[in-house]
């Protein structure tokens, strides 16, 4: 026998057949769920920046009203502008990893 020939080593070949299961699975699960397209992916950016830009918009039409009823030395709308924010950035960053969580759970199922 050569010396670089390959020694069959079941851990990693059981390893190999669980990934391109994993594979596989992914891609079947994709054609049943359709073509998505840059529609699709459009949708998904404006979800997300409609979850930033709403609580922004909320905190800054707060900021006015109490601006407009009660003066003083602070700003209510610059601090509730950049709480909305806050807010609306913890809101997209929660929904991203929530999507990305369910993407890859499906394949660790698989290799169980």
């Amino acid at each position: 026998m050569n010396s670089n020939e390959r020694q069959p080593n079941k851990k990693e070949d059981s390893l190999f057949i669980q990934q391109v299961g994993a594979q596989i699975t992914r891609k079947l699960k994709a054609r049943r769920a359709g073509d998505r397209g840059v529609w699709f992916g459009l949708g998904m950016t404006g979800l997300v920046g409609w979850s930033v830009a709403v609580p922004t918009l909320l905190g800054a039409a707060l900021g006015l009203w109490l601006d407009s009823r009660h003066p003083g030395g602070r700003s209510w709308t610059l601090m509730l502008l950049v709480a909305g924010l806050c807010i609306g950035c913890a809101n997209a960053w929660h929904w991203v990893s929530q999507q990305d969580r369910a993407m890859h759970e499906e394949p660790e199922k698989v290799d169980e």
